[in-house]
């Protein structure tokens, strides 16, 4: 054989070689990284009767650089003294409703009934994210039997938009 021949079957294996490896390894893709927790801080209190605080939300909110995506680390207090439980929701970019599943719970701190929920997770969106708005409901029964609610929202931004 000569050079010439070597030198184009070198080349040729190399192309096939090249091809499969293109081919059978996997494209993995490129992941987004999250920028700083946001701390998530809300507190609704009762505005009418006694002073009661009826909810808590704590915990952290990140929003990742691709613009698509926030991560949540969230806390929910029940306070003393409110009935029924708590809730909360996320709205993203103003329009679209999240309900966040709770993942766990664990001892409720001072100040809280049954347990501090805890909420866990991450949201993928649609469209570019700009920010997220969390709102925070809880009620309360005064003067006697006339239930009361109250919601306390805030909007976290997403700092890469």
């Amino acid at each position: 054989m000569t050079r010439a021949k070597v030198r184009r079957a070198v080349g040729s294996v190399a192309i096939v070689l090249a091809t499969l490896a293109a081919i059978l390894v996997p494209v993995t893709p490129a992941h987004a990284t999250y920028g700083p927790d946001q701390t998530v801080s809300i507190t609704v209190t009762s505005n009418a009767g006694p002073s009661l605080m009826l909810a808590q939300l704590t915990g952290t909110l990140a929003f990742d650089d691709g613009n698509t995506k926030f991560r949540y680390a969230l806390r929910l207090c029940w306070g003393n003294g409110a009935y029924p439980m708590p809730n909360f929701y996320a709205l993203v970019n103003g329009s679209t409703v999240v309900y966040p599943s709770q993942t766990g719970s664990t001892t409720a701190p001072a100040g809280c009934q049954v347990a501090l929920f805890l909420y866990d997770g991450e949201y993928t969106h649609s469209t570019t994210l700009t920010n997220v708005t969390l709102y925070v409901t809880g009620g309360w029964f005064y003067p006697g039997n006339t239930y009361n609610s109250r919601t306390k929202s805030v909007t976290y931004d997403n700092p890469f938009n």
